[in-house]
């Protein structure tokens, strides 16, 4: 039986593990998934010599970053990005190669390129944190100038404090990459002054529970255009399939 799973620390509650695991079973697929809750990267090497069957992982915090140096060969979309959540586990013999992919891009971009419109040229990219890295270059790829917003000063990114009415008029698609608003904590939301929002805004929150935040509750009660993460979590998981089995 093949082996999937998912490496992070700590593991709660893990949307991969049921996912795969149902469609398994529904497709008659023998194998399973499994989490792998290890407190460091270097018992990867364990991992795969004590699962010999195992074919792929998926890659959580806080090892995104610290597994790219256990990989052989990596995606080009990880390499810009600087993170990886996909890895393909290729056998031979006694000898194993791992090739690092990043399928949050190909989940977002695949995710909000239908509601893309002609006037979506700049987007604000709320957070700068590992996921917002995958956003920034997903947008590139759609022909989007993304711009960083960081609760303190960095370099190449805006404060909250710098969102004027200018800023927000110019930038219609505004991206949530915080937490801010996930549950239980659903009576909060970035401090971006959403008295500026228009019809032309598209407002994506890659946080789905709740499945409508406050983030998205705001931005609808100017007209905008809302979309939560649930179906970028379904694609990305789409896309770990794919890469595992090309």
């Amino acid at each position: 039986m093949q082996k999937y799973g998912l490496i992070g620390y700590p593991l709660g509650h893990s949307f991969s593990v049921g996912y795969f695991n149902e469609k398994f079973k529904a497709e008659n697929i023998p194998a399973e998934y499994i989490n792998f809750e290890i407190p460091d990267i270097s018992l990867l090497p364990d991992i795969i010599i004590n699962n010999p069957t195992l074919q792929g992982l998926n890659v959580t915090i806080p090892y995104k970053e610290k597994i790219i140096s256990y990989l052989d060969d990596i995606d080009k979309d990880a390499v810009a990005i600087g993170a990886v959540n996909v890895v393909k586990i290729i056998r031979q013999k006694n000898k194993y190669k791992l090739v690092g992919y990043n399928s949050d891009i190909i989940g977002f971009t695949e995710s909000i390129e239908p509601l893309l419109e002609s006037h979506h040229k700049k987007a604000l990219i709320l957070g700068t944190g590992g996921s917002s890295k995958a956003i920034y270059q997903g947008l590139k790829k759609l022909g989007i100038e993304g711009t960083y917003v960081s609760r303190t000063p960095r370099k190449n990114a805006l404060t909250y404090e710098e969102l004027t009415k200018e800023v927000i008029e110019e930038h219609t698609v505004i991206v949530n990459c915080t937490p801010v608003g996930m549950y239980p904590k659903v009576d909060f939301c970035p401090d971006i002054p959403y008295q500026y929002l228009t019809p032309n805004h598209l407002l994506y929150d890659l946080l789905y529970n709740p499945n409508t935040t406050l983030f998205m509750k705001k931005g609808e009660e100017k007209g905008t255009v809302t979309k939560n993460g649930l179906e970028m979590l379904l694609l990305q998981a789409f896309a770990s399939w794919e890469i595992w089995n090309r």
